[in-house]
């Protein structure tokens, strides 16, 4: 069954919200087939703790707007990971060195993403509309 049209807005939101901040590297991974619980991830990378601890407050802050409120938060900046569990969506803001720690982008590779704007379903084969490589993220900051 796929995701929810509510939980693809909240994901759509949260993922716009972060990219307020310049979180890099947004995905949403739609594991609504795989999982009973959830049925979106949001991924992103923050380049330092302050900016992972403005990402979840603005993430938190605009999903509010949608009243929704995080059932659960976990993580705390310093450690270089959140998690805001809003039950159908589940966003995990990580530092660079957390993320590629935890890998979920490796645990969870065969899942279907969505475009981060419109929330569609992406072609496997083709990156979302705008969406850099973490290496093209990178790049970018650079000066």
């Amino acid at each position: 069954m796929p995701a929810t049209d509510d939980a693809v807005t909240l994901a759509v939101a949260a993922a716009d919200a972060a990219d307020d901040v310049r979180a890099t590297d947004l995905e949403i991974l739609d594991v609504a087939d795989l999982l009973a619980v959830v049925d979106l991830f949001l991924v992103g990378t923050t380049a330092s703790d302050r900016q992972l601890k403005a990402a979840a407050e603005r993430i938190e802050e605009r999903l509010r707007d949608h009243d929704r409120k995080p059932l659960r938060r976990e993580g705390t900046p310093v450690s270089g990971w959140v998690l805001l569990d809003y039950g159908d969506l589940v966003c995990h803001l990580f530092s660079d060195e957390q993320r590629d720690f935890y890998e979920l982008d490796r645990l969870w590779a065969d899942v279907p993403r969505r475009d981060r704007v419109t929330g569609e379903l992406l072609d496997p084969a083709m990156p979302a509309a705008g969406a850099l490589t973490r290496e093209q993220d990178r790049e970018d900051l650079d000066p």
